[in-house]
């Protein structure tokens, strides 16, 4: 078989042979070439030292402890620019479960090949020839859909932890099947995770997540006994019944919600909300005699900060875990345009933020299909997005008001301090409820009448406002998620 090989690859390949050296691929990028995948890195290893490569390529560096050799190619493409060789290798002594205490630089292809993960990854590539080396039957595994371990699987595993969880993210990216001895060596072996970094579980789970199969995958976490190194809390969330509304039980709704956000293609940080949105039903669960059934009211709210101490834990980016959490919080919006109000609509983008809003719907949409029902956007959903149309038009935030705090000072020649932020959240009150009135002319009359008030009728007016409305809203969405049994 014929595999396409980039010009800047096959440069590198022949200038190692050239010198007198062998060349081969080895690893993740002939595993892609085999299954039909363009790879998205190029490793070539070789019987050269460190200091034997970077002679016969100058333009290189070598700054780690694993002998591998960046060499530069000068081509535009990222991905091509630097390829790394690496020489064959010889580990032993793995203390920590994670990196070997010695590498050797060994002199036999077979003898690296030995040392690596799984047979799909233990396959070289002689670019030249075209020939594969495949000692570990890598082909065939790749044919029958299976990940394997290279020889014996618990030394692998004991060899580095990491690779039990590699196992799965291998079954989300490429929809296989675990063999069943390799299986078993990762229940056996699953709590030496724990010596694994959180930054590398999280760097595992992200790509399992950005998969196309990230459902299968989890659930093999859970039956292998290593998902509680994501997050214990959606191992708690197994045989957690629901409600009518619901077709399933907490676990499974989560995880068809996640698969529903990589069926569509939605970005990562609506991927984590959808697997983590009702993460604190178990907790926020309570049982109706009135209704004969179950309710899970502020689980949305204890979710949330659920769900930011899972992300910290696993050592997310603070922009990530921020827009994470908000999405969780809010993903019980309400959808019914004959009953929620165009305020409402406007206020839940200022929780939410204006780059957010649309993440949340997508999150409502996996949820929703998440809970059995065949429709992700009935009518109502679809007149709601409508509604947000409308409202991203009109001011959500005192930034967007016809005034702001340099002019209200100049014109009214107030000081600057908490009264001028007090007057203008009394205006962007009004304007949420009304956005008609955000001109520069009806801004001024109002501060003019706002500034003539005492301090304490100004907070007054501000949290009487305030409490009445979201009074009123609570107790109609509360009406509403019993009616309809989304509490």
């Amino acid at each position: 078989m014929t595999y396409r090989i980039p010009e800047e690859v096959e440069k590198v390949s022949q200038g190692l042979r050239e010198a007198g050296y062998e060349a081969y691929l080895v690893g993740g990028c002939v595993r892609d070439l085999i299954v039909g995948r363009e790879p998205k890195d190029w490793d070539i290893t070789t019987n050269a030292t460190p200091e034997q490569i970077q002679a016969v390529f100058p333009d290189s560096f070598y700054e780690n402890d694993y002998g591998t050799v960046g060499v530069k190619t000068g081509s535009e493409d990222v991905r091509l620019a630097i390829i790394e060789v690496t020489p064959y290798r010889v580990e032993s002594g793995y203390s920590d479960k994670r990196r070997p205490d010695k590498v050797e630089f060994g002199t036999s292809l077979l003898e690296d090949l030995a040392r690596r993960d799984f047979t799909m990854n233990a396959v070289a590539l002689e670019i030249d020839k075209g020939h594969l080396i495949d000692p570990y039957e890598g082909q065939k595994d790749i044919k029958d859909k299976i990940v394997r371990a290279v020889g014996n699987a618990s030394e692998r595993f004991n060899e580095d932890a990491l690779r039990m969880l590699r196992a799965v993210r291998l079954v989300a990216e490429f929809d296989f099947g675990i063999d069943g001895d390799t299986a078993a060596a990762i229940s056996e072996n699953s709590q030496h995770l724990s010596h694994v970094s959180c930054e590398r579980i999280r760097d595992e789970f992200v790509r399992i997540l950005n998969s196309s199969q990230p459902m299968n995958a989890l659930i093999f976490a859970q039956r292998l006994g290593i998902l509680e190194f994501i997050s214990p809390n959606l191992i708690r969330a197994i045989g957690i019944e629901q409600n009518q509304a619901h077709s399933y039980d907490v676990f499974e709704h989560l995880l068809r919600a996640v698969q529903h956000s990589a069926d569509k293609g939605f970005n990562l940080e609506v991927r984590l909300a959808c697997l983590f949105h009702d993460v604190s039903k178990t907790e926020a669960r309570r049982h109706s005699d009135e209704k004969n059934d179950w309710s899970f009211h502020s689980h949305e709210v204890i979710g949330s900060r659920e769900t930011k101490k899972i992300l910290e834990n696993l050592r997310f980016p603070r922009e990530t875990i921020e827009k994470v959490v908000k999405l969780v919080r809010w993903h019980m919006f309400f959808s019914d345009p004959e009953l929620i109000t165009l305020s409402a609509v406007r206020r839940m983008i200022k929780n939410v933020g204006e780059e957010n809003i649309w993440d949340l719907l997508n999150v409502r949409i996996c949820d929703r299909i998440g809970t059995g029902r065949p429709k992700e956007q009935p009518f109502r959903f679809r007149k709601y997005k409508a509604m947000v149309e409308q409202a991203l038009r009109d001011p959500i935030s005192v930034s967007m008001l016809k005034t702001d705090g340099n002019r209200l000072m100049e014109k009214f020649h107030a000081k600057p301090g908490p009264r001028i932020g007090a007057v203008l959240n009394a205006l962007l009150e009004e304007v949420l409820d009304n956005p008609g009135l955000n001109t520069e002319e009806y801004m001024d009359k109002r501060a003019e009448e706002l500034f003539g008030m005492s301090e304490e009728e100004l907070q007054k007016l501000g949290e009487s406002g305030k409490q009445r409305r979201e009074s009123v809203e609570d107790e109609e969405m509360k009406h509403i998620f019993d009616k309809h049994h989304v509490s």
